[in-house]
């Protein structure tokens, strides 16, 4: 039987080349990216907040699988949070992390 590893601590913090976060941007404010963010959450006009977050192991101290600063986005009717899809990730040469969230605001 295979056995759980509990993680207690996880760096999440990253730093993207400014090339990359840039063309990572330009693809997260697409006019028909926006139109299927905004379908999916059921909004009229998401507003990407350029708040990007690695996605966390699930801990007794981060139980939504992201950094603590992030949950009050979580929790809040008035954003969303999508997983940063992987062609995008690849797009901007983004290698690592392997995976992101963004936040948008519904509007």
């Amino acid at each position: 039987m295979a056995r759980l590893k509990i993680v207690n601590q996880f760096d999440s913090s990253f730093t993207l080349d400014p090339e990359a976060k840039a063309a990572l941007f330009e693809l997260l404010t697409q006019e028909n990216f926006l139109a299927q963010v905004g379908q999916a959450v059921k909004c009229d006009r998401p507003e990407f907040t350029q708040l990007l977050f690695q996605p966390i192991p699930y801990t007794e101290a981060a139980p939504k699988g992201m950094p603590v600063e992030y949950e009050k986005y979580h929790e809040s009717p008035d954003y969303a949070i999508i997983n940063v899809p992987p062609n995008f990730m690849f797009k901007a040469k983004i290698f690592q992390p392997s995976r992101l969230c963004a936040i948008y605001r519904k509007r």
